[in-house]
């Protein structure tokens, strides 16, 4: 069994441009409300055949909402779908699937016991007299992953073994799998490499050539610029417009999605430097051999640079104790500590805020008072005993002054948007009042706006005498909100770059290791 082709019964002939005849999807007046909140309000919407379509908006601006409703999830409150001109009513996702959407999110779950192939083929896997066709199994997920070229997965590994990235391959294997006519990228890349990305790149434009429809989510707009055909833009659950993307330049969707000029990015405040509270001598990050040495002074934001595998993310939960004690050095204040695991690392003032906040930084299915009072201690509740009405009261004080926009603090945070449950992972470390913060990959996965908002924060931290070491992806983050950076090489610190050292080509140089060829 070889993996058919991803067949649309439509050919790039019958698709001048996608514009004749009925949109492949078409949203009207889509109104969808959840208590306490207005998601959608009159929104419509069409994909043509063989079009990439860029849906873009703040964090909580109703993307997902009606993308769910196009893949079935979710059921429209009022308003009309339609594939190829037929009205249709989606009871689930199933029936979604068989009119031709597949919907691929941020984060599809796997089945972590379950091989590649069978993850591919999960509900599908053929079978011969009654028993599992294993070669046709691994086949048709080497065909599929071929078409991603992932060539280096063994379609018999186990998924739970994977990282992350690797995963989210795996994820977009199973769905293109599916022969769909319209595809559904809900964040597809936001834990992918750059490398993996453009081969994803790759494969979405195949997929228009061939007359599939592409509706296609990303915060990270250089991304939308590199495939999409139009563009449009969601604030507070309303279309404010649609553009051919060359029409399209990014001050224009910026000041659309936020509905203001951005002026100043990043707000970078000046904030006199203090004295040294932090301090690493010979700290081995999990996964290397040698040692690093860097310090942290207060009213200081330091920036982690590097490109994936460099270390970034081993040094900072390797600093908090998660795989146990501290190989080298740690000095806070100038005395040294042990740190054997995050209570050590807690009771000496750090903070994680963890790269993954789904996994490692919330409980998903409790509720947002809940999760900011995970790190409260005796000085809010003595004697280890919760008082109701100051923890309402605490969690209030933090959503105000977060900004997190939720129908009630007893609301599940699964049900936040990214950049707003990142604010809960942030406040619950408020709460705390740590002087060191160790951030891996702050603004991963959410909006301009929600990213305006994470480095006010920072910077009002600085100016209160916080450390802050922050690793991140992003270059044009690090060089806008740093004060200094430290570039990481296959796990050792390479260069130290001042602010008005920091240029994107010097950073690249010492990322890459061509100082040490």
């Amino acid at each position: 069994m070889t993996a058919p082709p991803i067949s649309t019964g439509i050919t790039p002939a019958d698709v001048p441009g996608g514009s004749d005849g009925p949109p492949l999807l078409g949203l009207t007046n889509i109104s969808k409300g959840f208590p306490g909140v207005q998601a959608l309000q009159d929104v419509s919407f069409d994909l043509r055949a063989g079009e990439v379509h860029a849906l873009v908006g703040e964090n909580g601006s109703g993307k997902s909402t009606l993308t769910k409703i196009a893949a079935g999830q979710y059921q429209a409150d009022s308003g009309e779908i339609f594939v190829d001109g037929q009205r249709m009513h989606f009871r689930g996702p199933s029936e979604s699937i068989r009119a031709g959407i597949s919907a691929i999110a941020q984060e599809i779950p796997l089945v972590s016991q379950l091989s590649i192939a069978e993850n591919v083929l999960l509900g599908r896997i053929p079978r011969r007299r009654g028993v599992v066709d294993w070669p046709a199994v691994n086949a048709h997920a080497r065909d599929v992953l071929d078409q991603l070229d992932a060539g280096d997965l063994d379609p018999r590994r186990e998924v739970g073994t994977l990282p992350l990235d690797q995963q989210q391959v795996v994820s977009i294997a199973r769905a293109l799998s599916v022969n769909s006519r319209i595809i559904i990228f809900d964040e597809p890349t936001s834990s992918l490499t750059e490398d993996e990305v453009e081969a994803l790149f790759r494969v979405i434009r195949n997929l228009r050539a061939r007359g599939v429809g592409i509706v296609f989510i990303s915060h990270r707009l250089k991304e939308i610029y590199s495939v999409a055909d139009r563009v449009t833009v969601l604030r507070d659950g309303q279309v404010i417009g649609t553009l051919p993307i060359e029409q399209a330049p990014e001050a224009t969707l910026t000041k659309m999605m936020v509905g203001r000029e951005l002026g100043d990015y990043f707000h970078k405040r000046e904030v006199p430097r203090g004295d040294t509270v932090f301090e690493a001598r010979g700290v081995v990050p999990r996964g290397y051999e040698n040692g690093v040495d860097f310090t942290l002074h207060a009213g200081e934001i330091v920036g982690l640079a590097g490109l994936v595998g460099a270390g970034r993310s081993d040094l900072l939960s390797t600093l908090f104790g998660l795989h146990g004690r501290v190989r080298g050095e740690v000095l806070v204040d100038g005395r040294p500590v042990h740190i054997k695991g995050p209570r050590n690392a807690i009771a000496s003032g750090l903070a994680l805020v963890p790269e993954d906040r789904k996994r490692a930084g919330l409980v998903l299915n409790r509720s947002v008072k809940e999760n900011l009072m995970l790190a409260a201690n005796a000085r809010i509740f003595p004697h280890f005993m919760v008082a109701g009405r100051a923890e309402r009261a605490t969690a209030h004080q933090y959503v105000t002054q977060l900004s997190i926009r939720t129908s009630d603090i007893e609301t599940p945070v699964q049900q936040l948007s990214g950049g707003n449950q990142q604010k809960v992972v942030i406040g619950r470390w408020l709460v705390q009042r740590p002087r060191i913060w160790l951030l891996d990959e702050p603004t991963r996965g959410i909006d301009v706006g929600a990213k305006v908002e994470i480095f006010r924060l920072m910077g009002d931290l600085a100016a209160s005498g916080t450390a802050i070491l922050m690793s991140s992806s992003e270059l044009i983050d690090l060089l806008g909100i740093c004060d200094r950076l430290l570039v990481m090489f296959r796990g050792q610190i390479v260069a130290e770059l001042s602010r008005a050292e920091s240029t994107e080509e010097r950073v690249v140089y010492y990322a890459t290791g061509q100082s040490l060829a």
